[in-house]
């Protein structure tokens, strides 16, 4: 192997690379930990009072439920217990995200309080537009098949999973415009490619309407598909003032 290449990967093999390396992954398996710990720890005591949540779901969205097991109003409190921890903790989760993009990626400090401020806003206009839009349309809608001779009978377990699972996906689904000016911030994505790739896009935002909302008809995918476009649009508008490449060509 000749000086030149050698001298290429000795920067990739040196000790104080390695080292900078595990400590890293040190520090990452550090801060899993503590979320894990952090969403258990409170889960544990958000049990307790899971009977409640759950009695505020039903008036809310005016649903009657049955259980078929003995196992499944335990198991459907502590989802529910789950759930509301991660809706909960939505801004430390998010903040420490965006600490690890600034120990580990470069990213400015000063734009990191923007994105974990906008995402918590973002993340909670989800979670306030699902349950106030979404859920009701959608649950309406599934249950017009009823009649004088079919009768809904709504599984507890089934319940619990549907609306604590749509909560907590379209919080992080609103998340889309941040995602967006992120990889643009970083230089992975321009605005252009967010443009020139419009269509693309939108195919993926309807694929994830018909498979993440409540039923496959036109007007629930638009509850989410629309929203969605929106925000995709939100996202290339506002990744064209934090492009690198207009910094550049100013």
């Amino acid at each position: 192997m000749s000086k030149e290449t050698s001298s290429t990967f000795s920067g990739f093999t040196s000790e104080e690379n390695i080292s900078k390396f595990f400590k890293s992954l040190s520090h990452l398996r550090r801060d899993f930990i503590q979320i894990i710990s952090t969403i258990a720890i409170l889960s544990f005591l958000l049990y307790w009072i899971s009977p409640d949540i759950l009695s505020f779901l039903q008036d809310s969205l005016n649903q009657k439920l049955a259980f078929f097991n003995v196992m499944e109003p335990i198991l459907a409190m502590l989802k529910i217990a789950v759930a509301t921890s991660v809706i909960i903790l939505a801004p430390w989760l998010l903040y420490k995200i965006a600490n690890i993009l600034v120990r580990h990626f470069g990213l400015n400090r000063h734009f990191a309080i923007f994105c974990v401020i906008s995402a918590t806003i973002l993340f909670y206009s989800g979670v306030l537009f699902c349950f106030f839009i979404t859920l009701p349309f959608g649950i309406k809608f599934l249950l017009s098949y009823q009649g004088p001779h079919l009768k809904a009978v709504i599984s507890l377990d089934r319940f619990v999973n549907f609306v604590c699972l749509f909560l907590v996906c379209f919080g992080f689904i609103f998340e889309l415009p941040l995602i967006m000016v992120l990889l643009s911030k970083m230089g992975i994505c321009s605005p252009e490619f967010f443009s020139k790739y419009r269509r693309h896009a939108i195919l993926i935002i309807a694929i994830l309407a018909a498979v993440l909302t409540p039923t496959p008809d036109a007007f629930n995918m638009s509850l989410m598909g629309v929203p969605l476009y929106l925000l995709y649009e939100a996202g290339v508008f506002i990744a064209k003032f934090v492009s690198p490449s207009k910094k550049t060509k100013k």
